[in-house]
């Protein structure tokens, strides 16, 4: 029985030559360096929080525990009976879309209806707060997501 080995190493050679479907993820290192950051936090009594402002919402941003990623985080409503959220206390709100600050205070256990998403969201009762970062970096799958006009509300994913 002959074989024709033709059809088989032009098909070899082609895959060695042809670029791969295989996409490069250039983002892998930054978030390589986010989850390492993360797991070296200190932990305490306080959260790590995420403003996310948008012009059609009144949700504050996400909330995760320290040390915990992003993909864990909380979509909060902000109670803010005690303590002033930082653009409010400002006076410019939505000036701090995408800073990254310590929360110092509590889930109230109560969850909150936001009626522009028609969704319920946890009560979060800020005490106090710390800006950890004007520029952190990027949590989301999506970056037009960090743009107030945008009405992506996706969780972090990572």
């Amino acid at each position: 029985m002959k074989v024709n080995l033709a059809p088989i190493a032009i098909a070899a050679l082609a895959a060695c030559l042809l670029p791969s479907c295989e996409t490069v993820d250039k983002d892998a290192p930054a978030r390589a360096a986010m989850a390492a950051a993360i797991a070296a936090e200190p932990r305490g009594d306080f959260y790590i929080g995420r403003r996310m402002h948008k012009e059609d919402y009144k949700m504050w941003g996400w909330v995760r525990e320290p040390g915990m990623p992003w993909k864990t985080a909380r979509l909060v409503m902000m109670n803010e009976q005690k303590t002033l959220a930082p653009d409010r206390a400002g006076g410019k709100l939505g000036t701090d879309n995408n800073h990254e600050y310590r929360l110092r205070g509590r889930f109230s256990g109560d969850t909150v209806y936001e009626p522009a998403s028609d969704r319920f969201y946890p009560e979060f009762i800020l005490e106090s707060y710390e800006l950890l970062s004007a520029n952190p970096p990027l949590i989301y799958t999506v970056k037009r997501q960090e743009d107030p006009k945008v009405r992506i509300i996706q969780p972090p994913p990572y």
